[in-house]
């Protein structure tokens, strides 16, 4: 097994199974509490709809891009559909996005690095940006290379513009070690492991799904150990640290902080008014309105935008959640090569997170204010 497709089974299955053990509530989130703070004051580019654009997708997956893994690759794997690679997001008026621009963006971001921190959803959106970029320059150089261990990462240097894009696996943002007796202690108010991130000119951060999954042998809090502790406070001291750590370090003066919004899933039919039992395999087409959705608020998500909202530097939320609730067509379901359980958690590529970059790209290149 390759290297890639060995850390991606690793990601996925885990980020997967941590997913199963969430409860319903804790899944999902209304659509009329989706409260997005508009970039500014006019225009929120996370309202909007998904409309049939017959230039997309934006890449051919494998076919074209050598970063995306299998996991990811719908069609590949055999997904036989393929109205779900024709949707592209369109804000409500009086907003729009522009098309990604990866020649733009590479020149942006000529002899930067860009790193992304996170679960197999921020993943997702990683891979999903080296193949919008190689599509914009599919003659440029590049390298790739990992890292084992604990904390495994990915490089994948752009040499003709001298851009190094990085993932770095990091399920809490917070440190989780191995102590002198090989036990796991998930330290929430440590994050020894960001010195590697410090270098990043531009940082995405996401972590959500695991702390409903106890993966430690011990919660670590300053002098306090236990052997768990409520979840939801445990994200909230979790991301507290992470806050306190973007805010205090002097590196981080001109580095560009993002944080990707909740990703929803659509493991349980009711959340659009299809039977009990039914989920996301064998749904073909998005949902056309708001209306459409009836999920519960993720507790999570008021948590995330107070804690970003009292920081001293800007920090963008990757607000995503409402368009991935219109979704339901776009996980990788049973074509994920997985012949275990299906998925409903992560994204076809291409196809929804390309989305994410596109807006990721407009509030890079247009010189809209971090501040969300």
């Amino acid at each position: 097994m390759k290297r890639r497709d060995l850390l991606s089974a690793i990601l996925l299955a885990a980020c997967t199974a941590a997913t199963a053990t969430i409860s319903s509530h804790d899944q999902r989130r209304t659509a009329s509490s989706s409260t997005s703070a508009a970039v500014s004051s006019s225009c929120d580019v996370y309202r909007g709809s998904w409309v049939v654009d017959e230039s997309y997708p934006l890449y051919d997956g494998a076919r074209s891009c050598p970063f995306v893994r299998q996991a990811f690759d719908c069609r590949r794997n055999g997904r036989p559909d393929t109205a779900y690679l024709k949707y592209r997001w369109q804000p409500s008026p009086p907003c729009t996005l522009p098309r990604f621009d990866g020649l733009k963006l590479l020149g942006l971001w000529r002899g930067k690095t860009v790193a992304f921190v996170g679960d197999s959803l921020v993943v997702n959106q990683y891979e999903s940006l080296l193949c919008m970029l190689h599509a914009a320059a599919p003659g440029a150089r590049t390298n790739e290379s990992w890292a084992s261990g604990e904390n495994p990462s990915i490089a994948v240097r752009f040499e003709d513009y001298g851009v190094t894009v990085l993932y770095y696996l990091s399920h809490y943002l917070v440190d989780l070690v191995h102590d002198k007796a090989g036990r796991v202690v998930l330290k929430l108010d440590a994050m020894d492991e960001g010195r590697k991130w410090l270098a990043a000119d531009v940082l995405v951060f996401g972590a959500w799904r695991w702390w409903a999954r106890k993966s430690w042998d011990y919660i670590q809090d300053g002098n306090t150990v236990v052997q768990d502790m409520d979840r939801t406070q445990a994200f909230t001291k979790g991301m507290q640290t992470w806050a306190r750590w973007i805010d205090a370090n002097p590196a981080h003066t001109t580095t560009k902080v993002f944080f990707q919004g909740y990703s929803a899933t659509h493991g349980n039919g009711q959340d659009w008014g299809a039977p009990r039992g039914k989920t996301c395999f064998g749904e073909t087409l998005p949902m056309s309105n708001a209306a459409a959705y009836h999920g519960q608020p993720n507790p999570q998500d008021p948590i995330v935008r107070r804690i970003l909202a009292g920081m001293s530097k800007p920090v963008h939320l990757l607000d995503i959640t409402f368009m991935t609730q219109l979704r339901k067509d776009g996980h990788t379901t049973k074509y994920s090569g997985d012949t275990g359980n299906g998925d409903c958690t992560h994204w076809c590529a291409p196809g929804v997170p390309d989305a994410w970059n596109t807006v990721f790209y407009w509030v890079l290149s247009s010189g809209n204010s971090l501040r969300h």
